[in-house]
């Protein structure tokens, strides 16, 4: 019996070292906070940028003293907000202030406080750091301000070839493509990442879609034509609203949608069976809905209720991207419509006898994250947004009248 126990016990530290080097191991070369992976152009911040002959600063206000119009618009943008953001600055403490995530939300070099220098074994969560004499606090709280897009080397980069500035100008082609998007909304996966496409993959959902086909581009839907002077006194002629509206305008989802509900019949006798189909069709996004963060997902259901509004049944479906995170990242299945594509839901309920009052409620809400994640960032790492994470983007009543 004695044998039999040291027996045991021997396999027990042998098993316990066993898995503690294999804990060890996947800490050093599998885990990592970070849930994508680097790619040469958005590895590093876009370099210190010195301010232009011509004007007094490269701050967004300063901008505005030609640019009004432009200035508003950005100001109301999430690319004013991509710092600031409650949302951001929540997801940004949880996954430990990896300083990735300012090459994007902060993409300057005169935003960031800490210049990267290096990684310790090649691992984006051991950054090698030094201070940055040049950081401006004010202009890394604007974001994706103008100079993110438009300043390089002294010269403000444009979509025209006959700017008139008091500034150096020059034309850059990449305004007039998906190449100035591509950068931070094509996010590539890491090691040990198997997505479908990456964390991040509008970019690549676009690609060879029907829209794109047509010489549709990013801007086309997201910086909408208007015709005006870019600056104070300049030419009137065509060009995009500075705004970027996406996931978190519901009137930009609502135009990617077209939802229909129909019923099998118009009316209905206690204990016949009443047959709804509910089409959702992504007729309006270049890209699969939701796209962008891997949280995002619409909810479609349908309920009826009693003449009260009691609920008497429900039934709900999920349109998203299911992905396990750990040990490894793993997206195990998605059901986003790609443009033009439509996703059919039925729904049946048998009418009882004291079916007077009954209406089937049809719904379709568009989701920033789920309740419980909501939560989550609430508690645990201080998310302060008032924007909904969910809203209503389609809704019809349909009462379930006898003959």
């Amino acid at each position: 019996m004695v044998e039999r126990r040291r027996r045991l016990l021997r396999i027990a530290i042998i098993l316990v070292i066993l898995f503690s080097a294999l804990y060890l191991l996947y800490r050093a070369f599998i885990y990592s906070p970070v849930i994508f992976g680097l790619r040469d152009d958005f590895k590093e911040a876009v370099p210190f940028q010195a301010v232009p002959a011509g004007i007094k600063g490269i701050r967004a206000a300063d901008c505005a003293v030609c640019h009004r119009e432009i200035y508003e618009e950005w100001k109301s943008s999430y690319h004013a907000r991509a710092f600031v953001d409650p949302f951001f600055q929540a997801f940004w403490r949880k996954d430990e202030f990896i300083w990735i995530c300012l090459n994007c939300h902060t993409p300057l070099v005169n935003q960031q406080p800490f210049l990267i220098k290096g990684l310790e074994g090649g691992s984006v969560s051991r950054p090698i750091r030094e201070p940055n004499k040049d950081y401006d606090v004010e202009l890394q709280g604007e974001g994706i301000t103008c100079a993110a897009c438009h300043l390089r080397d002294g010269v403000i980069l444009g979509p025209y070839e006959d700017s008139d500035a008091p500034h150096p100008t020059r034309y850059d082609p990449r305004f007039r493509t998906t190449g100035i998007c591509y950068t931070c909304h094509q996010v590539p996966g890491g090691p040990f990442q198997f997505y479908n496409g990456g964390p991040c993959a509008t970019y690549f959902e676009f690609e060879g879609n029907p829209w794109a086909e047509k010489g549709y581009v990013c801007q086309t839907c997201h910086m909408p034509e208007v015709e005006r002077a870019v600056a104070a006194g300049g030419t009137i002629r065509k060009g995009g609203r500075h705004l970027w509206q996406g996931g978190h305008s519901p009137e930009m989802v609502r135009k990617a949608l077209t939802v229909e509900v129909e019923g099998d019949k118009k009316s209905y006798d206690p204990g016949e069976t009443a047959r709804f189909t509910l089409t959702l069709e992504n007729s309006g996004a270049g890209h699969r809905i939701p796209t962008g963060d891997p949280d995002r997902f619409f909810t479609v259901s349908f309920k009826v209720v009693d003449g009260a509004g009691r609920v008497l049944r429900e039934k709900k479906r999920t349109i998203g991207r299911w992905i396990l995170w750990k040990p490894v990242i793993v997206e195990v299945y998605e059901n986003r419509p790609a443009p033009l594509e439509s996703l059919t839901y039925r729904f049946d309920y048998q009418i009882s006898a004291d079916y007077e009052g009954l209406s089937l409620v049809a719904e379709v809400a568009y989701n920033i994250m789920s309740e419980r994640s909501h939560g989550v960032l609430e508690t645990k790492y201080g998310l302060t947004a008032k924007d909904p994470y969910s809203f209503v983007i389609f809704s019809e009543t349909m009462p379930l009248r006898g003959r």
